[in-house]
């Protein structure tokens, strides 16, 4: 078993000016208080420090123990964790409550020095910037000029794009997980009705309610109002359905209508839990700051102008079943980042269980976490034979010189990236798999990678995006090769194409006298679990390349046979060619 990670909270007041915190939206704070955790160990060059950005109703507490606990209560202790996606045994994590929280750092319950009172009321609002900015101050106050990375979920991610975006020079990497440049209307109106929840209750007080009964009936039903988002309709059915509470004949004869349903008990649990640990000025401020939030607007409506100071390189995760913040709030992120021409990735994983999944459902996310945060990428060239060799020495004599953003579809494992960074150092590679556990390798190579499947289209990547594309061995394995080959030569003016040529002599004889489906070492499979679905000869490829317009620029016939080899010096070159490598473009 695990030896959890102790940890402690730590409360740093920041160093201020004589005019005190300036806000964005006016006012200054003439004191601000951080509380933060810390984790792991600080290299001696101070180069693996990794800053996480918590969600809405979060705190410090992103791992291991604290005195007493007997169990792990951070959090996200199941990601920060000795051999976990952030690993603190190669990373050194720092965690603070945000700026307007109620958990040490500087909010509305805080003590206004000016008054000796509670703020309540005339705490100033503020702004995801604001809270950036605080800790960015306590991160150089502690020491750290630079930072390895800063990674944040939901609103936390609000944050890590607002990191890049504002203090470009300060992270090195960026990660932002099922989040937005903005909140959907639909968000901001689960929004408005919880904060009227709260600002409705009788003992809300215009905000001034310390020192007498707190607004804990609308602050909890804003907590279960926002809770409903946290998961997807699959798993409020999975976990309740519309299954009734176990509740004595006559409590539910007096109960009221609709209590009587397990998911009501559930968010009664969830809202009780939360009026114990939160302050609802707090949820005001600080839901009031992620509404504001819109990082489009701030170049006139143009995501990717916003992203041109960005120098960090960023990776955006989606998850699958997530409403709250959609999947295509992702990929808008991801192909604004591209336009910007910035080095990106983007993953869009599996989660049924909605939102909330970033923090509950985690085994591919710490993958994809722990392969992006590599600090020193190793990028091991692939174990080739002669004849993979120098089909992958032909293929980098096809992409042509002065290319410097290189796109992998259906890349595998990212040997080929390997082998083609390695001898054309000055390439900015991404590769494009359907399977996460190939784009983690590509990730911790040091490339960038994106989960997508190239049957679907590759819309979240925007034209020209790209240099030249290459498509190598994969062809035959696609559902629509015409609409592969269409959409390689959208992202990417030229292309690079190798498949097996279905012509060759081999399995012509195989066919033909055999009677038999061929089986060779290039086609290693038998008839019935074969990957490959559309077999096509060298003239087959040559005449869908004339009907979709496409210029062929090159074609390299491949084969060691020396059977193939006569057949070729014949002028019979279909036949002698086993493997098939060309270099196409726009027609």
């Amino acid at each position: 078993m695990d030896t959890p990670l102790a940890t402690e909270t730590r409360f740093l007041r920041l160093d201020l000016p004589p005019e005190g915190l300036r806000l964005e939206k006016g006012g200054a704070l003439p004191r601000v208080d951080v509380a933060y955790e810390t984790c792991g160990t600080l290299s001696p060059s101070k180069d693996n420090v990794v800053f996480i950005c918590h969600a809405l109703t979060g705190d410090a507490h992103v791992a291991g123990v604290h005195r007493g606990d007997r169990k792990p209560t951070g959090w996200w202790y199941d990601m920060v964790r000795p051999g976990g996606g952030i690993d603190t045994d190669k990373y050194f994590v720092v965690c603070a409550n945000i700026l307007g929280g109620c958990m040490g750092t500087t909010g509305p319950s805080s003590v206004d020095p000016r008054t000796g009172r509670p703020y309540g009321s005339s705490f100033p609002e503020i702004t995801v910037g604001d809270i950036v900015d605080v800790h960015r101050r306590l991160l150089l106050q502690l020491g750290f000029e630079h930072v390895h990375a800063v990674v944040g979920g939901s609103f936390g991610g609000m944050q890590a794009l607002e990191f890049a975006v504002r203090f470009p020079d300060f992270a090195r990497r960026v990660v932002a997980i099922a989040t937005g440049a903005s909140l959907t209307t639909q968000a901001l109106a689960f929004d408005v009705v919880g904060r009227g929840a709260i600002e409705e209750d009788p003992n809300f007080n215009g905000g001034d309610y310390y020192g007498a009964d707190a607004p804990d009936t609308g602050l909890a039903q804003a907590r279960k109002l926002a809770h409903i988002t946290y998961l997807s309709n699959e798993l409020m059915k999975e976990k309740f359905g519309r299954r009734r509470r176990d509740l004595p004949a006559e409590a539910l004869a007096d109960a009221p209508a609709g209590s009587v349903f397990e998911v009501e008990s559930y968010l009664d649990h969830q809202g009780h839990k939360f009026i114990a640990r939160f302050d609802a000025n707090s949820y005001l401020r600080i839901t009031g700051a992620m509404d504001e939030f819109d990082l489009a607007a701030r170049s006139g409506g143009s995501l990717a102008e916003t992203f041109a100071p960005v120098k960090a390189r960023a990776l955006v995760v989606a998850l699958s079943g997530d409403w709250l913040f959609l999947p295509e709030q992702s990929e808008a992120l991801y192909r604004a980042l591209q336009e910007s021409g910035k080095d990106a990735s983007y993953f869009c994983l599996e989660a049924p269980a909605g939102h909330d999944a970033f923090l509950t459902h985690i085994q591919e996310l710490k993958g994809v976490i722990d392969g992006f945060l590599v600090r020193e990428p190793a990028r091991p060239e692939p174990e080739l034979d002669d004849d993979g060799r120098r089909d992958y020495e032909t293929l980098e004599s096809l992409v042509p010189r002065g290319t410097r953003k290189l796109l992998d579809l259906a890349c595998g494992d990212g040997g080929l990236l390997n082998f083609l960074s390695a001898r054309r150092p000055e390439l900015d590679c991404t590769g494009i798999d359907l399977d996460t556990a190939s784009g983690v390798r590509v990730l911790a190579a040091g490339h960038n990678a994106m989960r997508a499947d190239v049957d679907r289209g590759l819309s979240t990547i925007p034209d020209d995006a790209f240099d030249c594309a290459v498509l190598s061995e994969s062809l035959q394995v696609m559902r629509r090769p015409d609409k592969a080959l269409k959409e390689l030569l959208r992202v990417a003016p030229v292309g690079v194409v190798s498949f097996p040529n279905f012509g060759m002599w081999k399995i012509v004889y195989s066919l033909g006298f055999l009677r038999r489906m061929p089986v060779t070492k290039r086609l290693p499979y038998q008839w019935y679990d074969t990957p490959n679905i559309h077999l096509c000869t060298v003239k087959d490829f040559l005449i869908l390349c004339k009907e979709l317009g496409i210029r062929v620029e090159k074609v390299h016939y491949m084969s060691t046979l020396a059977l193939s080899k006569f057949f070729r010096l014949l002028g019979l070159r279909h036949l002698g060619t086993s493997r098939v490598l060309v270099k196409i473009s726009r027609g």
